[in-house]
């Protein structure tokens, strides 16, 4: 198998192409640092029991809470670049999922909707009654979950790069998804997926059985269609203009949540209460850490909907 395939899988599952810094808790290893894109000391952070498995998490600034979950083969440290900006003005929970990072793998099985469980019982715990959810690729698909099975903890949802069904994704990527397993562990020593893995994960040895995980989860087809109606919270819907989701889905998933069906009208009368972003120059593997990414979601997330009418502008001119 060619390094270039091997890449080409990978990709398929997440990228993650640097490891920034971390100060962790005293029982969670430090990650790899990077003068550009090292994260803030967190407020707090530490292991938390949910069912059968130590959570990692970490807590950054204050304000609205806003639960940060993160891509395949990742960490919560993907968010580095975006952190600062999300965190002015907002409290971050960031979280490492299952066999990710500083959350061991376990015995369970692999699935969304437990760790959309796990989720809900991760907010709890901390102590809030709802908060705001921003996932990517594989977060996108967990934040998704909890959405649907905990509507009651979510107040407003982002989804990057995240998918309703297998068959969103393009043709040539399933069967790439397909390859993923332990036997290509020995040829992933030298990506920056394994070296970010084994800097942090109490278990380093756990990589190949992690592929194994990923492998079996990618290949199982999936159809969340019939779910996406229970979505009663405002959900914003974020791609890269290059994604590896096809965009006639992107448009379905957004037309599904009541979104691109009509015109809005002269007074915004018929404007859907979700939204949908399509960021330029970006693809699936760099659209989590756009500078746009933030621009988009922050208003959405805070509720913002108001913008200046035509005769605003008109008066202000004259």
């Amino acid at each position: 198998m060619s390094r270039s395939t091997l890449f080409a899988i990978f990709a398929s599952v997440a990228a993650l192409f640097a490891a920034p810094g971390l100060t962790n808790a005293e029982e969670t290893k430090p990650v790899m640092t990077s003068e550009t894109n090292a994260l803030p000391k967190p407020e707090k952070s530490g292991l938390l029991p949910i069912d059968g498995l130590n959570y990692y998490y970490a807590v950054y600034g204050k304000g609205e809470p806003l639960l940060l979950l993160h891509g395949g083969l990742g960490t919560s440290d993907m968010f580095a670049p975006l952190l600062p900006k999300l965190a002015e003005n907002r409290t971050i929970i960031a979280v490492d999922l299952q066999g990710h990072g500083r959350t061991a793998l376990g015995e369970r099985p692999f699935t969304l909707e437990a760790m959309g469980d796990d989720m809900a019982a991760i907010v709890k715990a901390l102590g809030y009654d709802k908060v705001d959810v921003m996932g990517y690729s594989l977060g996108g698909g967990v934040a998704f979950r909890m959405a649907v099975q905990h509507p009651e903890a979510v107040r407003r949802l982002v989804l990057v790069s995240t998918g309703f069904a297998a068959n969103g994704f393009y043709d040539e990527m399933r069967p790439q998804q397909a390859q993923v397993s332990a036997a290509a562990a020995d040829f992933m020593k030298d990506t920056p997926m394994y070296k970010s893995y084994v800097a942090v994960a109490p278990r380093p040895d756990d990589f190949p059985k992690l592929l194994d995980a990923l492998g079996n989860f990618m290949r199982k087809d999936y159809d969340y269609s019939a779910d996406v109606a229970k979505l009663k919270m405002p959900v914003m819907l974020a791609y890269g203009d290059s994604d590896m989701y096809k965009p006639e889905h992107e448009i379905k998933f957004y037309q599904m949540l009541g979104g691109g069906l009509k015109d809005a009208g002269w007074m915004r009368e018929n404007l859907s209460q979700n939204r949908l972003a399509i960021i330029p120059n970006r693809t699936h593997y760099d659209v989590f850490f756009a500078p746009e990414l933030t621009a988009a979601a922050l208003p959405f997330l805070n509720g913002e909907t108001k913008v200046k009418t035509w005769d605003e502008i008109v008066s202000e001119a004259k």
